[in-house]
């Protein structure tokens, strides 16, 4: 069963698998904040709907600028001043200009915004231009942010904060979306205990079920922590079957590797087809990590080691999670790149993922591993993001570029 495939090849066994749960709800849009759209969004009306200043300046007839410099200004009469939120309330006849507000309504038979800056008072109704303006300068048209029936936003959008403000904009308060995805966590071994509870003699504190937890909810799922559970075939296949019916994908840590107790991918086979699709991923840490589908849906067989179990979850669930959310395209991580201020060893035919500390000297940035065995979860918390060593390297040499995705 423990066939090593590489961390590409892992994940186009499982993606073909893998759509959207079709499950929508109609929520406020002001409240869709990282949602995702079930439905395509057209815009119901021009925005603007009124020709609009760009600027502070005054509204006036382009052609009554024409010519006009420091030397030789044009000099119009100010007819009055266009108020925000109203109507613009003024017309303009040739040689006469509007005292006007970024955001405000554009005058009648007015084609163009001077801006102040290319203004001079001369008295109480009367300015000098000292620079010409073409028509439509300064203007935001109707409908030129969007036009009516112009496509906003597609099936599957992710909703950003900008994404939100502009469909408010457009005076659309509700948006179809899809439910969130649920993800069912389920801890494993005789040797943990609750948070809450002092540890013993060879016992530690369940941690990896409320990071894991963490990272479910910051790729917008719902995370079911079922207790713990102790290392036995029946007690696992009966928490198994819960998630099953429960979740949209499950996801078990420790249980993964090649051990008479680690029976989560006997589990995985019970429950029905396909069952195990990968059991073995040339990756360091998570290298025992399972990827598995039962009746089409996402069973994960994750390390103990929360370091281990954190990474492989950010390399396998959480694009999971998108894809059964309905996203159209999984979000673009954050990665930067860095030099190594030390030497990171590798093996060739490996993928390794070093937790490192990023500092910036001299307007560039480096790279300083924080180098610790897989079961150490404060070489996360010390660490900004995690540097990942290509499968065909064998290390990298200090000084060498690295990339780096941020946490």
């Amino acid at each position: 069963m423990f066939t090593v495939v590489s961390p590409q090849e892992a994940w186009s066994r499982l993606e073909p698998h893998l759509s959207p749960i079709e499950r929508v709800e109609v929520v406020p849009t002001g409240e869709a904040l990282g949602r995702v759209l079930a439905d395509d969004t057209l815009a119901p009306v021009d925005l603007p709907h009124f020709p609009r200043s760009a600027m502070d300046g005054y509204a006036v007839r382009a052609e009554d600028t024409h010519g006009a410099s420091e030397s030789q200004p044009a000099y119009l009469n100010v007819v009055g001043e266009i108020l925000m939120g109203k109507p613009a309330g003024v017309t303009l006849a040739p040689g006469e200009a509007a005292l006007i507000h970024t955001g405000g309504m554009l005058a009648n038979e007015s084609n163009a915004v001077v801006m102040v800056e290319n203004t001079r008072e001369v008295d109480a109704s009367t300015i000098e231009v000292v620079r010409p303006a073409a028509k439509g300068e300064n203007v935001i048209q109707v409908g030129e942010d969007m036009a009516s029936g112009e496509a906003l936003l597609s099936r599957g959008s992710l909703l950003r904060p900008q994404d939100i403000g502009a469909l408010l904009a457009l005076g659309i308060t509700e948006v179809s979306v899809f439910q969130r995805v649920k993800v069912a966590l389920i801890p494993t071994g005789d040797e943990l205990v609750e948070p809450g509870n002092r540890p013993g003699p060879g016992q530690i504190r369940n941690t990896n079920a409320y990071a894991l937890a963490g990272l479910a909810v910051q790729a917008g799922a719902i995370p079911l922590r079922l207790g713990i559970v102790r290392d036995s075939y029946e007690s696992l296949k009966e928490a198994a079957h819960w998630a099953m019916k429960e979740a949209d994908i499950v996801v078990v840590s420790a249980g993964s590797s090649v051990s008479t107790r680690d029976i989560t991918a006997s589990v995985i086979n019970s429950l029905g087809k396909p069952g195990v699709l990968v059991h073995g991923i040339s990756l360091r840490p998570g290298k025992p990590t399972i990827l598995g589908l039962v009746d089409r849906k996402p069973f994960f067989g994750l390390p103990g080691n929360p370091a281990s179990a954190m990474i492989t979850f950010e390399i396998f669930v959480t694009p999971a999670i998108y894809r059964l959310s309905g996203c159209n395209q999984l979000p673009k991580r954050c990665e930067i790149r860095a030099r190594l201020t030390r030497n990171i060893p590798s093996a060739p035919g490996r993928e390794d993922y070093i937790p490192v500390k990023i500092e910036e000297r001299n307007g560039e940035l480096y790279a300083e591993p924080v180098f610790g065995k897989s079961n150490l979860m404060f070489a996360l918390v010390k660490a900004d993001g995690i540097a990942r060593i290509p499968l065909d390297r064998a290390g990298m040499s200090a000084g060498e570029t690295v990339m780096i995705r941020v946490f």
